[in-house]
């Protein structure tokens, strides 16, 4: 059920667990740092353990250190253009982080995704609460199982709502699918608009605006909604397109 919240906490963590940990044995099981086709192969380290794993054509310690498939531009080897649109793209923490890096090939992509993130979410105007944005901008990362985009504004969230019992209630009935159970009026309102959207753009009618005016909700908010939903559907998949990890990241607006 869904409401045995800790039970069902308990078993994400598990399975989430589980699989990094099948994930890393695979990537272990690469001996000398040599290069391995994409081939059928056997994990050789014990009988217990041994497995069938496939195998990327990719060097080892290239993964380990891998924060995306395709190549970034360091600051030390940037020129002066590259400079300033990293300089824009600093975090609060005085870093760049990967998801916006990974323009560094094409720095007008990066300077125009800093200025689409900063409207949608830090604009002091928006009007619907900062951990409702976050978490709206979780839910849509969890349709399209993003992790790089999860984990950083789940924190965000969780941070924002600042209480571990309802952030974990919320969490789980976001990963279940079943909003309903924590949410209600303007809120779920929006969060059902965000599934369809997300999942189902080319179904979207009148009648799901309808639905978030019948709600409460002015055109302003539904504006603003839209534009957070849409923004994520963008970044997850340039994320997810990409490779684009969290190494070397800090995690969270406000971590």
């Amino acid at each position: 059920s869904i409401n045995s919240y800790p039970d069902i906490l308990a078993s994400i963590d598990s399975r989430r667990s589980h699989t990094i940990k099948s994930f890393s044995l695979s990537i272990n099981s690469v001996k000398n740092k040599k290069k391995v086709g994409f081939e059928k192969r056997r994990d050789v380290r014990s009988k217990k353990k041994r497995k069938t794993c496939f195998f990327f054509n990719l060097n080892y310690w290239d993964w380990i250190n891998m924060t995306a498939w395709i190549k970034m531009i360091n600051n030390e080897e940037a020129d002066e253009v590259l400079l300033s649109a990293l300089e824009k793209a600093k975090t609060p923490h005085n870093t760049v982080d990967n998801v916006l890096r990974v323009h560094s090939l094409r720095p007008s992509t990066m300077e125009g995704h800093m200025a689409l993130y900063k409207s949608v979410l830090h604009d002091e105007k928006n009007t619907i609460p900062k951990w409702f944005q976050e978490t709206l901008s979780s839910y849509v990362s969890i349709l399209n199982d993003c992790k790089y985009s999860l984990d950083n504004h789940w924190a965000n969230a969780c941070y924002l709502i600042n209480d571990k019992v309802k952030s974990d209630k919320i969490k789980i009935s976001l990963d279940y699918r079943k909003p309903e159970k924590e949410f209600k009026g303007k809120e779920l309102a929006l969060l059902i608009y965000a599934e369809k959207l997300t999942l189902f753009p080319a179904k979207m009618s009148k009648s799901d605006y309808k639905k978030l005016k019948d709600s409460g909700l002015n055109d302003g908010e539904i504006l603003e909604a839209n534009q957070i939903i849409c923004y994520f559907n963008y970044v997850n998949r340039s994320i997810n397109g990409l490779g684009v990890t969290t190494k070397g990241d800090i995690v969270g607006y406000y971590g």
